[in-house]
């Protein structure tokens, strides 16, 4: 009788092994689960509310930026404060397009007037100085023929690449909205050679 009871008393206790074991196992592959499913939400609001890998495709931006760089957007400044003039932002140029992006330069702010007329942008009735165009004839100035008096939301855009971009001059895009804008060009990553912060002031 005591052979029998000693004989059920172990393999119970190898039953509780196996269990303990079983449940051990399945408690590392929850944690394991969880802890990747926590870094892939931590990746994708990082993306969403902080920075966001992008690629230039074109070359209106041109000499600043060329095709196939990829660069770093940074989300965070428009946050707290507004575009200013030069920073190079993109934006959704279409409302009903929401995967279409363009990446350029900040002219005109709100409020401002914006022309081109001469081969020269003026702001508000002044020659605007600046020296990112690519070359300095401009020669097709769009809609901004006349005047274009910004709203307190709307800003003007234009590519460094002035006779090979399709920008604010275009009555398809036309002025560019602050909530159309997702954020601003940080740093260039690839090519290697070129690693660097984007230049905007």
């Amino acid at each position: 009788m005591e052979e029998n009871m000693e004989s059920v008393h172990v393999e119970q206790g190898g039953d509780s092994a196996q269990m303990q074991k079983k449940k051990s196992f399945a408690r590392q592959t929850a944690e394991t689960v969880l802890y990747f499913a926590v870094i892939l939400i931590c990746v994708l609001l990082v993306q969403k509310f902080i920075v966001q890998p992008v690629e230039v495709n074109g070359s209106s931006m041109e000499a600043t930026l060329s095709d196939s760089n990829h660069l770093l957007l940074e989300k965070v400044s428009y946050v707290f404060s507004k575009p200013k003039r030069f920073d190079v932002v993109v934006f959704r140029p279409y409302d009903y397009d929401k995967e279409l992006c363009y990446i350029k330069r900040i002219i005109g702010l709100p409020g401002e007037t914006v022309q081109i007329k001469d081969n020269i942008i003026y702001i508000d009735g002044m020659p605007l100085s600046e020296n990112y165009g690519r070359e300095n004839v401009i020669r097709d100035p769009g809609i901004a023929i006349e005047p274009i008096t910004l709203n307190t939301d709307e800003y003007f855009v234009l590519g460094d690449n002035r006779n090979n971009s399709k920008d604010s001059r275009s009555q398809s895009v036309g002025t560019v909205n602050k909530d159309s804008i997702l954020g601003r060009a940080w740093c260039r990553i690839w090519p290697l050679n070129d690693i660097g912060f984007i230049k905007h002031e």
